[in-house]
């Protein structure tokens, strides 16, 4: 698929006029895809989800990328997206594809803007996105108490905000100094004018991001307490023993402990996996039926 075609304005207005998948259809391409590799479901797949990849590019031109190289660089997320997409977790494709787009994004931004050509570290790619904003935060709190913060005290409080060493917001302070202007500025001469801190978007995870990934792993917990819970009692012992401790027993050392060969053994849990399989599966088609 040709990225460029999303280039001008003429393809950006087909794609924000695609179709519109429901979950049963969504599934259904992110499955032939999975599983046969089929190219025309994930052209459909990805041509339906352009406008969202769009949209999150239009979030980052305020770092002086040009639009087009946005959407290119989301597109990229979008495909691999596409590509480690697992449709058995029950959720929607957007979902998922939410954080691949925006880290391929943001990834370009970091690679592209001139006085932080080598932040590639997470804590780097943290403050280049929070830290005016953190920056801003923090002195209008401090204003509202009365209280005036010196470079040191704030460059503290910045460090304790975003979670990273005090030495890596000096570093990025520095790279940034050159370009930067004061968020608390005006966009406009009025006396009203909203200030630009204003329109920057929390970098951070928003609320129904974390509900779905909370939702996901507490579902996920459920669907294998279930399936450990069909297993008989020795099968569970050869799961627990073999794959849910930190130093996984051998085949051979079951054996002796329940009176069995290590074939035995290997027979056994491979029955256990086998079932567990099957309750997982069950359980996540129950969830499609009830989704869809």
């Amino acid at each position: 698929m040709a990225l460029d075609g999303y280039a001008d304005q003429r393809h950006t207005r087909r794609a924000m006029r695609a179709e519109l998948l429901d979950a049963e259809t969504e599934r259904e391409l992110a499955y032939a895809w999975r599983d046969q590799r089929d190219k025309e479901a994930l052209h459909r797949l990805i041509t339906a989800y352009m406008r969202l990849a769009i949209s999150m590019a239009a979030k980052f031109k305020r770092y002086g990328a040009p639009m087009n190289d946005l959407i290119q660089e989301a597109s990229l997320g979008l495909m691999k997206a596409a590509d480690k997409f697992d449709p058995d977790r029950g959720v929607r494709f957007s979902t998922y594809a939410i954080w691949w787009i925006k880290a391929s994004i943001q990834d370009y931004v970091m690679r592209n803007w001139s006085m932080v050509r080598t932040g590639s570290t997470s804590s780097q790619k943290s403050l280049f996105f929070n830290l005016r904003r953190v920056q801003a935060k923090l002195e209008r709190e401090a204003s509202s108490r009365g209280e005036s913060l010196d470079q040191h005290q704030l460059r503290q409080m910045i460090a304790s905000e975003v979670g990273v060493p005090l030495n890596d917001v000096e570093m990025m302070e520095g790279r940034l100094s050159g370009s930067d202007y004061s968020l608390n500025a005006t966009q406009s001469s009025e006396d009203e004018g909203r200030e630009w801190i204003e329109a920057l978007e929390d970098d951070g995870a928003q609320a129904a991001e974390i509900v779905e990934e909370s939702h996901d792993r507490t579902t996920l917990r459920g669907w294998l307490a279930k399936a450990l819970a069909d297993l008989s009692e020795r099968e569970r012992f050869i799961v627990a023993e073999r794959k849910l401790r930190d130093d996984p027993r051998t085949l051979e050392s079951l054996g002796d402990e329940l009176g069995l060969s290590k074939e035995r053994i290997r027979q056994v849990e491979a029955a256990a996996f086998a079932k567990m399989r099957r309750s997982l599966e069950e359980q996540s088609t129950e969830l499609r039926h009830f989704l869809g």
